[in-house]
């Protein structure tokens, strides 16, 4: 589920207008792959866990439904483009998917920025 800044909110800037280190392009994109790849992982064991009790044809169509919507929400959270992935971490932070050791080795601005959006 993708959380929402509120307009005029001086309190966090999810762009930020930060440079990225060589170094910490690589700190972002493994702390990045180890999340998406938790969330995948997590998907497909509910996909197998629904697929086992399912007993009649058309629970085929919830489990396609579950997929989908699974699929959006993770499309949605899940971006890696620079100008959002203060954000995107900010965010894989408050919920549990990241912590601050998957990010260590990113300046302490970036992370500051990160704790500002974990806390809203």
């Amino acid at each position: 589920m993708q959380t929402e800044i509120p307009s005029g909110s001086s309190a966090f800037d999810p762009v930020g207008n930060f440079q990225w280190s060589p170094a910490e392009k690589k700190v972002a994109r493994r702390a990045f792959d180890r999340a998406l790849q938790a969330e995948l992982q997590a998907v497909m064991v509910e996909a197998k866990r629904r697929a086992e009790k399912m007993r009649r044809p058309c629970e085929v169509w919830d489990l396609e439904q579950y997929l989908t919507k699974r699929r959006t929400q993770i499309d949605r959270q899940f971006d890696y483009r620079y100008s959002v992935l203060i954000m995107v971490f900010g965010i894989l932070l408050r919920d549990g998917k990241l912590t601050e050791q998957d990010l260590d080795g990113m300046s302490e601005d970036k992370l500051a920025s990160i704790r500002r959006f974990d806390e809203t």
